[in-house]
C-alpha cells in the first residue's frame, strides 16, 4: 500500500529533466523496489493490539482480539469501559477463581490507567445493548490483562461536563487533551488543514513553501520577539508573518505560493489571540424612542432631530442609540453595544443569530495611513508599509497622504475577522518614497526587499487566514486556546512548563547579554 501511494505521488510531480531527473528516478526506483520486497506488518510489528476500541461491531463476533487503552470507568467490578482515541468498548471482567489475577489487575487499576486486554468479542445480553455507542451491540470477554502504566490521582476528571478552571486545564494540558471536545477540535483542525492543502495544491496548482522563522526586524506592525545570536550586538526577530518572503517569492516567479505558517507577535493575549499562532498564508433589534433627554440627545438641535427622524424612519416606540465623539471610537462603542444588546435578547429567548449559519463579509477601502497616537502630526501604516495605495488616490500621496485609501481587505465571518491581506507595492521607488518620506523609516532595514523589487517584480497580492480563529468559529469553542494543542495563557505563559523562565548568567554569556533587573523586582 505504501509503495503504491508513493508511486502515485511520484507520478503526480512535474517531470524533471536531465541528470537531476535521472538521479531522482533512480533513487525513487530503488526505494520502491525495497518497499515492495518488505512485508507490510513490519511497519507496525511493535504494536500489540489487533483492533482499536472503537471499531468492533457485530461482524467481529467470536474473534479473538487484543485491545489497548485507558480505563474510562468501572462498574461494580464486573464491567469496565476501555477508551482509545477511536472510541469506547465495554469489557467484561472475568469472575472465575481461575482468572483471579486478571480480575485483580482490572479491578485495582485506577481510572485513566493504561491496560492491554485480550479476549473474545461476544454479544451483549438481550436488553443490555447501548444504541448510543457505536460498539454498543458487543462486549469483550477478557481472558488476559496487563497493566501497562498506572495512573496516579488526577487533578481533575477527564470528562467534558466536569467544570475546570482554564489555568488548571493549561497546567495539565496533556490530560485536558484526552477530553472528547479537545480531541474533536484538534482532529477537525487537522482535517480542515488537509482539505485546504488538497484544494490549493491538487485543484489549483499552488506550491507549499516553508519560509524562515529566524529573520530580521521589520518596521511597522506589531512588536516582534527578539532572538539573540552569538555575534555581539546582533539579533534575529521572529516574523510577525511571512510578509516579506511572500513578496520575494513573487519576485522569484512562484506566483501561486501558500504556507501554513507560524507567526509571532509580542503583544497582549486575548481570547482570540496568542503570542504565537498559525496562519494559512495565500499570495434587527429594537431601536430607541423619541425620548431626547439623554446628554447626547440634548446636544442635537431641533432641526437635526427632525432630519434624523426622517432619515432613520423612526416610528413611535422605536429606540435609537446615539454616541458622540471621535468617529472611530464612536463606531466602536456602537458596535460593542449592538453585540451586547443581541446577547441580552438571545439570553431571554429571542433568536437573532443562527449558530449554524456562516455569514461572510469583505471589508475594503481602509485608509492607507493613520495619524500616530503619540504624535498625530506623523503618519503610520494602517495595515503595513507594503500595502499598495488605491490606484485612484495615487496623486494624493504627494499632497494629502492621510486621504489615500489602501488596497487592503479583511474577511469577516459571523462578526469575527478571520483573514486579511492586500495588494502589495511592486514598484521599488514608490515603496522607497512611502518608507522614507511618509513613514520616516530607515530604508536600510528593507534594502534587500527594495533591491528585489527593482528586478522586475510582478504586480502581486495575498491573503492570510487566521487558522486558529477560523477553527474556533467552526467548532464553537469559546477561545482559540481550545483549538490549539499547547497554547499560552492570557499573559503569554506556558503554565505546563512554566515558560518563559530565567537563565543563569553563564548561559547568557555566549550571547553577550546581561540582564538589568527593574528596581522593584524581587529577583
Amino acid at each position: 500500500m505504501f509503495s503504491c501511494w508513493l508511486s502515485r505521488q511520484y507520478w503526480g510531480f512535474s517531470t524533471p529533466t536531465g541528470r537531476i531527473a535521472h538521479l531522482i528516478r533512480g533513487s525513487l526506483s530503488r526505494t520502491l523496489v525495497l518497499s515492495s520486497q518488505r512485508r507490510t506488518p513490519e511497519f507496525s510489528s511493535f504494536v500489540a493490539r489487533t483492533n482499536t476500541c472503537g471499531e468492533l461491531r457485530s461482524s467481529h463476533l467470536g474473534q479473538e482480539v487484543t485491545l489497548c487503552g485507558w480505563i474510562q470507568y468501572r462498574r461494580q467490578n464486573i464491567f469496565l469501559v476501555l477508551r482509545d482515541f477511536h472510541g469506547l468498548v465495554q469489557v467484561v471482567i472475568p469472575q472465575e477463581e481461575s482468572a483471579a489475577s486478571v480480575k485483580k489487575i482490572l479491578c485495582e487499576a485506577p481510572v485513566e490507567s493504561v491496560v492491554q486486554v485480550s479476549g473474545t468479542v461476544i454479544s451483549r445480553p438481550p436488553g443490555q445493548e447501548n444504541p448510543k455507542m457505536p460498539t454498543g451491540e458487543i462486549e469483550v470477554k477478557v481472558k488476559t490483562a496487563e497493566l501497562l502504566n498506572s495512573c496516579k490521582k488526577l487533578p481533575f476528571e477527564i470528562k467534558d461536563f466536569v467544570k475546570k478552571t482554564e489555568a488548571l486545564r493549561l497546567q495539565y494540558r496533556y490530560l485536558d487533551l484526552r477530553s472528547f471536545q479537545m480531541q474533536y477540535n484538534l482532529r477537525l483542525r487537522s482535517q480542515m488543514v488537509m482539505k485546504m492543502r488538497e484544494y490549493l495544491c491538487n485543484l489549483h496548482g499552488f506550491v507549499d513553501i516553508e519560509t524562515p522563522t529566524l529573520f530580521k526586524r521589520t518596521p511597522g506592525g506589531a512588536k516582534e520577539f527578539v532572538i539573540p545570536s552569538r555575534e555581539p550586538g546582533k539579533f534575529y526577530c521572529l516574523p510577525q508573518s511571512p510578509q516579506q518572503f511572500k513578496q520575494l517569492l513573487m519576485v522569484g516567479g512562484l506566483d501561486r505560493y501558500f504556507q501554513v505558517a507560524r507567526c509571532y507577535r509580542d503583544e497582549g493575549s486575548r481570547p482570540d489571540r496568542q503570542p504565537e499562532f498559525t496562519q494559512e498564508v495565500l499570495p434587527v433589534f429594537p431601536k430607541a424612542s423619541r425620548n431626547w433627554n439623554t446628554p447626547v440627545a440634548q446636544s442635537i438641535l431641533e432641526e437635526q432631530r427632525s432630519g434624523l427622524i426622517r432619515l432613520m424612519e423612526i416610528q413611535e416606540d422605536d429606540v435609537v442609540l446615539l454616541t458622540a465623539g471621535e468617529h472611530k471610537k464612536a463606531c466602536s462603542v456602537l458596535g460593542k453595544l449592538r453585540l451586547e444588546c443581541a446577547d441580552l435578547l438571545e439570553a431571554r429567548g429571542l433568536v437573532l443569530r443562527d449558530p449554524a449559519l456562516f455569514s461572510f463579509l469583505w471589508v475594503v477601502d481602509f485608509p492607507l495611513f493613520l495619524p500616530k497616537e503619540e504624535n498625530p502630526g506623523e503618519l503610520e501604516s494602517a495595515h503595513h508599509p507594503f500595502t499598495a495605495p488605491h490606484p485612484s488616490d495615487l496623486q494624493l500621496l504627494y499632497t494629502e497622504p492621510e486621504k489615500v485609501r489602501s488596497q487592503h481587505y479583511d474577511l469577516v465571518l459571523n462578526g469575527s475577522e478571520i483573514g486579511g491581506g492586500s495588494i502589495r507595492i511592486h514598484d521599488a521607488e514608490l515603496q522607497r518614497y512611502i518608507l522614507a518620506t511618509l513613514l520616516k523609516e530607515d530604508v536600510k532595514l528593507l534594502s534587500h526587499l527594495l533591491q528585489a523589487l527593482g528586478f522586475g517584480a510582478p504586480p502581486h497580492g495575498g491573503i492570510a487566514l487566521g487558522l486558529d480563529r477560523l477553527i474556533c468559529l467552526v467548532t464553537g469553542a469559546p477561545s482559540i486556546r481550545d483549538v490549539i494543542a499547547f497554547p499560552k495563557s492570557f499573559r503569554g505563559h506556558d503554565l505546563m512548563s512554566s515558560a518563559p523562565e530565567s537563565l543563569p548568567p553563564e548561559e547568557l554569556k555566549p550571547y553577550h547579554i546581561q540582564v538589568s533587573w527593574p528596581a522593584d523586582s524581587e529577583a
